[in-house]
């Protein structure tokens, strides 16, 4: 809807910028709290939040809406909404985080990464292709009604699950519980290598943000085209995720790490490339693919290293890493969009994605080694 609003790619980029802040920031904070929180309540606390979100974006697409208040008005209220989403996700992932590793047994850890990420990316897939479909026959009012409905499904779910115990239940100053936090992060390897590694290759690797700009003047393929491209990705990953499940990562999990954000970067550059839709839809369905894979032996390092009295902490420190580096890779791709010209700056992204493959094999062997390990975790 913004683009369509601004035909503007830097917008774009804008907008990941507007979640990363808040997201980034109140990460900060949102560790020290999830751990001192019962996490099922703070998880419907959030999605309450998303369900307002999808309200106001609702009223905001509405025709009459944007005559009455102008473009300028609606799109910075676009931006003002994003930024509240991004600062409800600061809670929502530590949240759901620890809540995961309270729930489910140690040693099936991985298989429950696994199926996460998988129901995730099954929503990552239906949900473009939906919301693509839907705009391009109702336009975007009737699809942002869908995503209301969804949250109220997801909310539902939520409300079924126990209420767990709150294990760190001692209260100590705010920059004591968060230096703790760090300083296991930092002092784990393991942890800091994987998320380190994943955070560069998303930020460089974000040409998702740049989709609309391929779907409307590269490829014109529009609404439903776009559908598809940004569902690709997805499908990818479900199909990865799926064998997954079937046939866990056991042996060289670290070298396959390595690999699959390698070959995430090689298929970037490729799409950059490309000037058809076949190809393109191809190389976003293997970059999703890939993807999945560094997402599954990231998560099961996450579940498996952390103490449980520290998960919100460490899944703060994530969302700093990791999730944001989402939103930072879509300024990323806007300004050098913006500078060199959509294509340069794909292209551009997909090769730092490579050199930070090659500075992390150099710089952290540790990943050479690596063992996913439920009964005996290496620390270091």
């Amino acid at each position: 809807m913004l683009y369509q609003l601004t035909r503007d790619e830097l917008s774009l980029g804008l907008l990941g910028l507007a979640e990363v802040i808040p997201a980034v920031g109140l990460s900060f904070i949102s560790g020290h709290f999830v751990d001192q929180k019962e996490k099922k309540g703070l998880l419907v606390t959030c999605v309450a939040g998303y369900l307002f979100l999808a309200a106001s974006f609702f009223t905001l697409s509405l025709p009459a809406v944007q005559s009455s208040l102008g473009i300028s008005a609606v799109t910075w209220l676009i931006y003002l909404g994003v930024f509240i989403g991004g600062a409800l996700r600061a809670f929502l992932s530590p949240s759901n985080f620890s809540l995961l590793g309270l729930v489910v047994p140690r040693r099936l850890y991985a298989n429950a990464t696994t199926w996460s990420s998988t129901a995730w990316q099954c929503g990552a897939v239906v949900g473009p292709l939906i919301g693509g479909s839907l705009i391009a026959i109702s336009g975007f009012s009737v699809s942002l009604v869908a995503v209301f409905l969804i949250q109220i499904i997801s909310l539902t779910a939520i409300l079924l699950v126990p209420r767990q115990p709150i294990l760190k239940k001692e209260k100590e100053p705010i920059l004591k519980s968060l230096g703790e936090g760090l300083r296991f992060v930092f002092s784990s390897q393991v942890i800091l290598a994987a998320l380190a590694l994943d955070m560069f290759a998303v930020l460089f690797g974000g040409a998702i943000a740049l989709l609309p700009v391929f779907a409307d003047d590269i490829l014109k393929v529009g609404e439903v085209g776009y559908g598809w491209l940004r569902a690709a990705p997805g499908i990818g990953s479900v199909i990865t995720l799926l064998i997954l499940s079937l046939v866990p990562l056991k042996s060289n999990p670290g070298m396959k790490l390595l690999f699959s954000i390698g070959a995430f970067g090689v298929t970037t550059i490729v799409f950059g490339l490309s000037t058809s839709f076949v190809l393109s839809f191809v190389m976003l369905v293997l970059g999703g693919l890939f993807d999945a894979i560094s997402v599954v032996i990231r998560g099961t390092i996450l579940q498996l290293y952390t103490p449980d009295s520290m998960r919100g902490r460490v899944a703060a420190v994530n969302t700093m890493f990791i999730s944001s580096s989402n939103e930072l890779g879509a300024l990323e791709s806007g300004v050098t969009a913006r500078i060199m010209g959509t294509v340069p700056a794909v292209i551009f992204g997909g090769v730092m994605t490579l050199v930070v493959v090659g500075v992390t094999y150099v710089k952290a062997p540790i990943l050479k080694v690596l063992k996913l390990d439920p009964t005996s975790p290496d620390k270091t």
